[in-house]
This record gives structure tokens, C-alpha cells and sequence, in this order.
């Protein structure tokens, strides 16, 4: 195993053929990111039954936009550059949770769901504050 510098993360050495893995995929914040997304898409699949498109578009975007800036922010050569992306990947997550309290209030999702994906996108932001913390 081979720890890349200042990651504290452990990738096997060499590439056996198939056998890729990204920086990012090590990361809590990356994977709770995936999360909150995979779930953002399940319910702009339902906006879309509902025939409502756009909003199921900026949801999915928001959604993605979010472990996006993580994976990208990843591959920076700097951890100055890194925190920018982690301080950009913070905010979509504030977009999509006025997205889901104004689903809520519409009657377009249920008040469990808009609790559960605040609570989880509050942590989410706490932990990318905490990660940033840790790289300065």
C-alpha cells in the first residue's frame, strides 16, 4: 500500500488492469455526497412523473453538484485550490435545501423526507467545514 502525501488516504501500488480508483472515493464527505445525491435523483424522477421538468433539472444538478466539486477539487495540486472546491461544494448544498423545503411546502414531497435530507445535508456541510479545517 502507498499513502499519498497529505491525504492520509491508503491506494494499492501499481494498476492492475480494471483496477482504478480516484482520490476522492476515499472521502467521507465524497461518499455522504453520493448519498444526498443519489436520493436528490430519486425524487426529481418523481417531479418528472409530475411533469414537473425543470424543477426535476436544477434538483439533479444541485444534486450532482455537490460530490462534483469534491472529486474535482481533489485532483488540485494545492490545498489552497483543494479548499476552494470544498468552499464551492458547500454551496449547492444550501441551494438544494431551499429546493426541498419549498418541494415541502408545495405538498411534492412528504415532511420526513424534507427532515431527513436536511439533517443529512446540515452534516454534510459540517463535515466539509471540519475537512477544510483539517487541511489548513
Amino acid at each position: 500500500m502507498e499513502q499519498r502525501a497529505g491525504s492520509g488516504e491508503q491506494r494499492p501500488k501499481g494498476k492492475e488492469m480494471g483496477n482504478y480508483s480516484f482520490r476522492f472515493e476515499n472521502l467521507e464527505i465524497w461518499k455522504k455526497a453520493i448519498g444526498i445525491g443519489r436520493r436528490l435523483f430519486n425524487i426529481a424522477n418523481e417531479l418528472e412523473e409530475k411533469r414537473l421538468y425543470r424543477f426535476a433539472e436544477q434538483l439533479r444538478g444541485a444534486g450532482l453538484s455537490i460530490s462534483n466539486n469534491i472529486a474535482e477539487g481533489s485532483g488540485s495540486h494545492s490545498r489552497r485550490e483543494f479548499i476552494q472546491f470544498l468552499n464551492i461544494a458547500r454551496r449547492p448544498a444550501f441551494e438544494n435545501a431551499n429546493m426541498i423545503l419549498l418541494f415541502q411546502m408545495e405538498g411534492l414531497i412528504s415532511n420526513e423526507v424534507k427532515i431527513q435530507l436536511l439533517s443529512d445535508l446540515d452534516e454534510l456541510c459540517r463535515m466539509i467545514s471540519g475537512f477544510i479545517k483539517s487541511l489548513k
